[in-house]
């Protein structure tokens, strides 16, 4: 059923080029063209917001809302040094360094929002809201000689609003905000002043708040972002381009060029990409939430990057736009879902697509944003990202306010692998592993050991990211029947190694199993068995290596399974459920297949096809659900909900075996192997791409919708077919499965 904008085959086919890579070249430590490493470093941490960072000879100065910065590991309240919204620190050790001040005002809600350095090294200029600088009267501007940490007495200017950005000339201090006024004149939102503190007649008027402002290479042009929807009179919302000399507009960008609701929060120029990048920010829904690369040439759009979450902050390091932000939804760009949300991105700057780097941090205090702004230093010829903001986790790991990466070395090792080992056949053993993941790089080598062997038996590389995990698969054939054979797979990114996942085995059979063979036999594209012991990788017994992942925990090597010698899982029916690691375009023709057992009387799905994965799904069908008195309904959306539902009710604690198909003859609900309802006419669906979902996805505004849209009972043997099984195969299936 659709209940928002589908999600389109570009990701269907992104997902299709991550897994295995013949021929590929062993893995290097971090992927490029990422240069950084995404392992945190020790750093001072703030009891507040960091708002502003600017770097200078190896001291990187911050600035924010926070009284008190402590040590990395220290926990909050304790061993805490008192401070006044600055600090400063060393860029190589994360250790306080360089010039401490104040900056404090008689309301005690002083703030800082903007640092900048002057060309030269020797000038630190803030702006914020506070009206004293180390015990000098200022008024929301300051300059700081950075040689003796002495605040200037005689760069004064009365500003009057909350100044948030700065930009530094050798001559010139260009700045802007909730600034109305600069020593009593008018001024609308961007203002400059000479070195000295004189005000110039530069003097772009904004109808609101500046936010971010930024100087072309030259020097001649100035970008604008804010909250604003006119500069001097004219249409240009959100961004524009000023002459530096007169203020004159350059270059306006009408509302709808950048969505009413979305304002720019940041600008960053690269003079090698000949580029100026923008980070946005939108309030509501089909709002710009990304980033735009300009042409410095004509400063025309070159690129968008459309997902959403908040972009508060930029840098480029090489050629890689790193970003802070709370992305969570980027299936606009062929990347994941709505989703958690992911706080620190990279992409190329020639492409807008998401590359393998993903340390993160959490939401935070205050607006819950997470990273607020970044900036680069070097010292000792190492190069940092340092990141500031809201966030009190880095990794995993409480750290707050403040975070930095480093160029290497690279110290982060891949996680360990899942690892599936079974045998259904007298010559082959098949050794499944989930993809393991490595925050800073996508590529990497996996070794698979056998019976405690110190020499790898089968390596191999495949490419990963955290929102899809191919399964890969070795299949060992130099097996004797009768025999059991242990199997370890290790991960790695060139320089770190994962630990041996932990032993699995399987003994070889002496002839084939009945049940599987059968269905692997007849096509199943999908293939879920749920024997597994432990953990949330459910692997796939078919050759799409199309594994899932399970939510919640369901109750693992449930016994008796369906079929013999199986085992399955049992499900909550309030939090469980399962899910394709694999983005699929909608099947044309399909079968869905299925054994459950249940008492429940609150319904649920059992299998179903939907448009997200860890989240509710936005668009869902092709699922066979449970109503509360137990009968089966198996639904499509061809615009309207189009059902067939079984006579009978199937909650009295039996193994049943559910099979569901649709093609050019229709829609057919199967259960225990005689076909139980059907409709000859429905033979399409709704066209999105989506997931396979096992004990749980939406079920809004379907006929006869359970209390609950989660399963609560067992499921085994779950099996996805890109044909209509015949009635015969069907019925063949529950024989086998009940037989013995």
């Amino acid at each position: 059923m659709r209940k928002r904008s589908a999600l389109t085959g570009v990701l269907a086919m992104a997902a299709a080029a991550l897994g295995a890579i013949p021929g590929a070249p062993p893995a290097a430590a971090l992927q490029a063209p990422v240069a950084l490493t995404a392992d945190s470093l020790a750093t001072y941490q703030t009891n507040g917001v960091v708002w502003a960072m600017a770097e200078a000879n190896g001291i990187v100065y911050t600035a924010g809302t926070f009284s008190a910065i402590r040590p990395s590991g220290a926990a909050a309240g304790t061993n805490e040094t008192a401070v006044a919204n600055f600090a400063a620190f060393d860029a190589a050790t994360g250790q306080p360094a360089g010039c401490q001040l104040n900056f404090t005002v008689g309301s005690n809600n002083a703030t800082v929002r903007a640092l900048a350095v002057s060309p030269d090294g020797h000038t630190l200029y803030a702006g914020g809201f506070f009206g004293q600088v180390g015990g000098v009267g200022v008024s929301s501007l300051a300059a700081i000689d950075l040689t003796t940490c002495q605040v200037s007495g005689s760069f004064h200017p009365a500003v009057a609003g909350t100044v948030r950005t700065i930009e530094a000339t050798a001559d010139t201090v260009f700045f802007g905000g909730d600034v109305t006024s600069v020593g009593g004149q008018h001024r609308g939102r961007y203002a400059a002043v000479s070195t000295a503190g004189a005000l110039l007649p530069w003097a772009p008027d904004a109808d609101s708040p500046a936010r971010a402002l930024a100087l072309t290479p030259d020097g001649q042009d100035a970008i604008l972002g804010g909250d604003f929807n006119t500069v001097d009179g004219v249409n240009s919302h959100s961004l524009a381009v000023v002459d530096t000399a007169t203020g004159a507009l350059v270059k306006a960008y009408p509302t709808g060029f950048i969505d009413a609701t979305s304002v720019t929060k940041d600008i960053v120029v690269d003079a090698a990409s000949n580029s100026f990048y923008t980070a946005n920010e939108g309030t509501g829904g089909g709002v710009f939430d990304g980033r735009i690369r300009f042409s410095l040439t004509d400063f025309s759009q070159v690129w968008r990057d459309n997902c959403l979450g908040a972009t508060q902050s930029l840098t480029v390091y090489q050629t890689v736009l790193y970003s802070g932000n709370h992305a969570h939804d980027c299936s606009s760009m062929g990347e994941y879902p709505d989703s958690v949300r992911k706080h620190l991105l990279a992409e190329s700057v020639d492409d807008p697509h998401l590359l393998a780097w993903f340390p993160d941090t959490n939401d935070g205090i205050g607006e819950k944003i997470g990273p607020r702004v970044m900036a680069l230093a070097s010292a000792g010829g190492t190069d940092y990202l340092w990141v500031g903001g809201e966030f009190t986790t880095v990794n995993g790991v409480a750290q707050q306010g403040l975070t930095r990466f480093a160029s290497g070395p690279d110290t982060g090792a891949p996680t360990l692998p899942q690892t599936s080992v079974t045998s259904i056949a007298p010559g082959a053993v098949k050794v499944s592993w989930q993809s393991s993941t490595d925050t800073d790089d996508g590529l990497l080598t996996y070794r698979v050991y056998r019976n405690g062997g110190a020499t790898p038996v089968y390596t191999v590389t495949g490419s990963s990211l955290p929102w899809v995990r191919p399964q890969l698969t070795y299949t060992d054939t130099d097996v004797t029947p009768g025999v059991k054979y242990t199997y370890r797979v290790s991960a790695s990114d060139g320089v770190n190694t994962s630990a041996l996942s932990p032993n699995a085995s399987a003994t070889v059979p002496t002839s084939a199993e009945a049940y599987p063979n059968q269905v692997l036999a007849d096509g199943a594209s999908l293939y879920w068995r749920y024997d597994a012991a432990s953990g949330s990788y459910n692997a796939d017994s078919s050759d799409g290596d199309d594994s899932g992942i399970s939510v919640g925990g369901p109750v693992h090597a449930v016994t008796p399974g369906a079929v013999p010698g199986s085992k399955a899982y049992t499900f909550n029916g309030s939090s469980q459920w399962t899910y394709s690691d694999r983005l699929h375009p909608t099947p044309t023709q399909y079968s869905i297949e299925a054994w459950f057992r249940t008492t429940t009387t609150s319904g649920g799905k059992i299998m179903g096809f939907g448009s997200n994965s860890t989240h509710p799904s936005g668009n869902y069908d092709k699922h066979v659900y449970m109503t509360d008195n137990g009968r089966l309904i198996f639904g499509v959306y061809t615009g309207t909900t189009r059902t067939v539902t079984t006579p009978a009710a199937y909650n009295d604690g039996a193994w049943h075996h559910m099979v569901a198909t649709q093609g050019t003859d229709g829609m057919k609900l199967y259960v225990d192997g005689v076909l139980r309802a059907a409709d000859p006419s429905v033979t399409t669906s709704q066209n999105y791409a989506g997931y396979w979902h096992i004990g749980y996805d939406s079920l809004g505004s379907w006929p006869s919708a359970p209390t609950s849209s989660y399963f609560a009972g067992s499921i085994d043997e779950a099996a996805v077919y890109p044909t209509v099984l015949t009635p015969a195969q069907i019925d063949l299936h529950h024989t086998l499965g009940t037989a013995g």
